[in-house]
């Protein structure tokens, strides 16, 4: 067995092949659970949009299942993946406040267009909006909240 240490400030990465096997477990178990994340948003919208309106219901929706779509990928997609609790605590909040914002921005346009778009029309818009924020959500976690560090030594087969 051979062991290659990187220089004093520098490290190695993994395999390429490792990373891009979990690229394929994270990328199934992320649409998955964006899915199912989505579908109880968009549940959760419909069932309180009447009394508390569109971009308040909105707004607790998000909230409810933003902490367990972050703490399902902390668990399940990205399990054995160090983060800082740090990390994920700014990630959460940060996706929040993104899809907080595009919500409501598509909302606003939507209430601009329409006189009096329909709840369904309304949730669709949304859940649009949400599957393409995923998009972006899925890159961030994998390459910065999640992202494998580099380690200082890495021992080879030789």
């Amino acid at each position: 067995m051979t062991t290659a240490t990187a220089a004093p400030g520098t490290a190695l990465r993994e395999p390429l092949p490792v990373r891009r096997r979990e690229l394929g477990r994270h990328a199934v178990y992320y649409v998955l659970a964006g899915g199912a994340t989505t579908l109880l948003q968009a549940l959760v919208f419909l069932m309180i949009r009447g009394p508390l309106g569109a971009h308040a219901a909105n707004l607790v929706a998000l909230a409810l299942t933003t902490v367990a779509n972050t703490e399902f990928h902390r668990l399940v997609t990205f399990a054995g993946t160090p983060a800082a609790p740090a990390r994920r605590h700014v990630q959460a909040v940060l996706a929040f406040a993104f899809y907080a914002g595009s919500g409501s921005l598509v909302l606003v346009l939507l209430h601009g267009l329409t006189d009096t778009p329909s709840p369904l029309l309304e949730t669709t818009a949304l859940v649009i909006t949400s599957a393409g924020g995923g998009l972006v959500r899925f890159v961030l976690l994998r390459s910065w909240v999640f992202a494998r560090r580099p380690a200082s030594t890495v021992k080879m087969a030789g």
